[in-house]
């Protein structure tokens, strides 16, 4: 029987072709259409059944033949969507659509997704259990993965395992440790309302700048006095627009920003006590304080015990030297939404290789990885499924 390492070595032309092809043609979020009918067409193409999901997302399983008593289900996790980024790099495989790029590696992972899916296609009579395959949309706009939860997609699996090329990450290195991996990500807009007037006589009026600019002030309190400070959070006032011309108080100013953190039990106290304190300080200054608070994406937390299995499956993969810690990122992650239903484990797979060209960071127009890290990307999802389902079996 071939191993998995083998069998990424096998198919690693594959899913640089892949790679490649869904690189040049790049589709924004929630609009995968294309990107999702050849995804469709490769799973066909092994004799798999896909389905549509979530609109252009896909779900396909691929059930191995072997019997159990335990019967466990598994699902991996790729995203699809491109950004609306021009791309400048000077490749043979550059985006064909303009304004769109792979600037983030999810071209990366749907290819390496593709690949374990022939690898695993290929053990199957080797396993027990299900994969369960799902290629989803709109990450970048954190509604893919939040709609395909609310449609039941992760209701019948044991775990679900998720990756990141990472370009913060030497090639050939691989994160999974347990605990938090990636912020919760969420957008807060305040809206002050007061009563314009004439700059030279502001007792007639009610100042919604000065409103505004001690509300910007009260808001950096919340952090450093509200929160344990062992825990990490960010409140950032990114927006702070007001006014039109010298001599003239406005009647309105806006504050938009974001807030991240890690714990889950900080993310639900945010938006409650910045209500409190833009209302009552705007109310300090007579006038009133409108809060919107969209919450994008939760805190993503690594499950203690998937984690171990994951970081078994990545020395199988690529050796025990590979395996390294990384400190969490404040950027955001809708995988968090299968997280937050299913024990859970989301890899970085490091694709950073400066003599190839590749270090640019992600979301930059001159984003580019490693492809090697493709190889360790298939790998690795297909050597955890196998795991996670033997675990506990008993030869």
């Amino acid at each position: 029987m071939s191993s998995v390492k083998e069998l990424a070595e096998k198919y690693f032309d594959y899913a640089i072709a892949m790679r490649r092809e869904f690189h040049r043609h790049p589709e924004p979020s929630m609009k995968e259409k294309r990107t999702s009918r050849r995804v469709i067409e490769e799973l066909e193409k092994l004799g798999l059944k896909p389905e549509k999901a979530a609109g252009t997302g896909v779900v396909c399983e691929i059930k191995g033949a072997k019997k159990s008593k335990k019967n466990k289900k598994v699902a991996l996790r790729a995203d699809m969507d491109a950004l609306e980024i021009e791309e400048k790099n000077k490749i043979e495989y550059k985006s064909e659509n303009e304004g769109l790029m792979h600037g983030c590696g999810h071209d990366g992972h749907t290819a390496s997704l593709l690949t374990a899916a022939k690898i695993l296609n290929d053990l199957k009579s080797e396993f027990a259990g299900t994969v369960k395959l799902i290629f989803q949309p709109g990450e970048e706009i954190a509604v893919g993965a939040k709609t395909m939860v609310e449609e039941g997609v992760v209701q019948d699996v044991d775990a679900i395992f998720g990756i990141h090329v990472w370009n913060d990450l030497a090639s050939g290195k691989i994160s999974v440790e347990a605990g938090p991996r990636m912020a919760a990500v969420n957008q807060f807009i305040i809206n002050i309302h007061g009563k314009g007037g004439h700059g030279s006589m502001p007792q007639q009026g009610i100042d919604p700048i000065m409103a505004g600019a001690a509300v910007v002030m009260n808001l950096q309190t919340i952090v450093s006095r509200e929160f344990d400070p062992m825990e990490p959070a960010v409140l950032s006032v990114d927006i702070f627009n007001s006014g039109s011309k010298g001599n003239v108080l406005p009647d309105s100013s806006y504050l938009e920003g974001t807030t991240r953190c890690f714990s889950r039990e900080i993310n639900q106290k945010f938006e409650d006590i910045i209500r409190r304190v833009a209302q009552e300080t705007a109310a300090s200054y007579r006038a009133e304080a409108e809060l919107e608070y969209n919450k994008m994406t939760l805190p993503c937390i690594n499950d203690q015990e998937i984690s171990a299995i994951a970081q078994k499956s990545a020395a199988e993969v690529a050796g025990s030297d590979s395996i390294v810690n990384l400190d969490k990122t404040t950027g955001g992650e809708d995988f968090s939404f299968f997280a937050a239903e299913v024990p859970a484990a989301f890899a970085f797979v490091g694709s950073r290789n400066e003599a190839k060209g590749a270090d640019a960071p992600h979301h930059h127009p001159e984003f580019n990885i490693d492809e090697d890290a493709l190889k360790t990307a298939s790998g690795l999802y297909a050597q955890f499924a196998l795991d996670f389902l033997s675990e506990g079996e008993v030869e």
